[in-house]
Parts: C-alpha cells; structure tokens; sequence
C-alpha cells in the first residue's frame, strides 16, 4: 500500500503520531522516509482530511528536535564504536565513505552542519549521533537542531500545504496545468535549501583536499 494511501486510512491523531514517531526515528540514526512521509501527511492536510497543518507541522518539529537530541546522547556515550556497529548494521548508510564525509562536514562547519544536515538525507540521519561522538558542544547542537527542525519541518509541510491548497483551486480552471506549476513552485524552494546544503557540504571537501595537496 503507498504511503498516501496508507495515512488516508487512519484517524487524523494517528497521523500526527506516524509522522513525528518516523522522523524522530530517523533523527535518532534510524534510516527511515521521514521527509516521504511528512510530504504526504501536508499534502493531505491541503486536502480537507481533518490534519490540521499548524498541529502536522509542530509535530514533525518535536519530532525532529527530540530524535536528534536522542542521538546525540547516544553518540556521544557510545563514540567511535557506535559508528562501527552502525557501519556493520547500515553498510548502505553508514559506510566509512559516509561517515568520512560527514566528519568533515562537521569539522568544517560546526553548528552549520546540523541546521543544513537537516535538508539532505544522509545528513539527516547522522547529524545527532556524529555531533554527540564529535562531543560538539549540546548548546551549539540543540541551537541549531531546534532551527533546523522548524526550518525544515515547518518549511516542508507550510510549502506542500501550500502547493496543494494552490493546485485544489487551479485545477478547477486550468486543470493539469495548475498542478504542474504549482508543484515545480514548490519543489524549487524545497531544491534551493538542499542546494546550500550540498554546497557547504563540497566546499568542506575541497577544503581537505586542498589542505592534503599543499602537505604532500
């Protein structure tokens, strides 16, 4: 059963529940579709279903913020052989070339690495525990946890909510067509916070390879 499909099925408190259990697992270090299925639940909110998207949008937000707060303290108790374990469980995820490249990212960046970390998928997932191992300061983390939690949570279901309520009312004048827009207007602004995010994140990695090449 799709995802879409699967939330029109249960109550609106279910919804809620789904989204903000899913994206905390997946802050926490769990690979799981959060951002998929937080996408559909706004959508649906746009569709008079009864999810209120203010209620959706906070709970992504909690959800988000507690998972990654969650990580962090297992990061930063369990350390290097955490990653391991990871690496051992979720070699897809976790591989040494991803765990590498997210360390840099965090090196370089700091608290920046946690608030983009946010937009991109493999980020996402690392972001709490590698901060906790890296024993990043928890203010510093939670600061930019909370904001890119709500950046990015609020973000996302404000956009969709939006894009749905917008091609609902185009399509009754100009069919396909209002939909079409109004899906590439919002898959826009979602690409250009995911495009600083990937920029940081290559600038870091130039970085070191430069640095490498004057050493050598």
């Amino acid at each position: 059963m799709h995802v879409q499909e699967w939330l029109d099925s249960v109550p609106a408190g279910a919804v809620y529940a789904v989204v903000a259990l899913v994206i905390g697992l997946e802050s926490l270090g769990i690979p799981l579709p959060g951002e998929i299925i937080l996408v559909s639940a706004a959508l649906m909110s746009s569709q008079h279903t009864g999810v209120n998207p203010v209620v959706l949008g906070a709970c992504a937000t909690a959800g988000a913020v507690v998972g990654d707060s969650i990580g962090y303290a297992i990061g930063r108790k369990g350390g290097r052989p955490l990653i391991a374990w990871l690496g051992r469980k979720f070699p897809k995820h976790f591989s040494e070339g991803h765990v590498a490249t997210a360390e840099r990212s965090f090196e370089k960046w700091g608290m920046w690495a946690v608030f983009f970390g946010r937009f991109v998928a493999l980020l996402r997932i690392f972001a709490g525990p590698l901060a906790g191992v890296l024993r990043m300061p928890y203010w510093k983390f939670l600061t930019a946890n909370v904001l890119g939690g709500i950046c990015w949570a609020g973000g996302t279901t404000a956009v969709i909510y939006y894009v749905g309520v917008v091609a609902e009312s185009w399509l009754k004048k100009f069919s396909w067509l209002g939909l079409v827009v109004a899906v590439l207007i919002g898959l826009g602004s979602m690409l250009v916070l995911r495009r600083k995010a990937k920029k940081a994140q290559g600038a870091a990695q130039e970085a070191e390879v430069e640095t490498v090449g004057a050493a050598e």
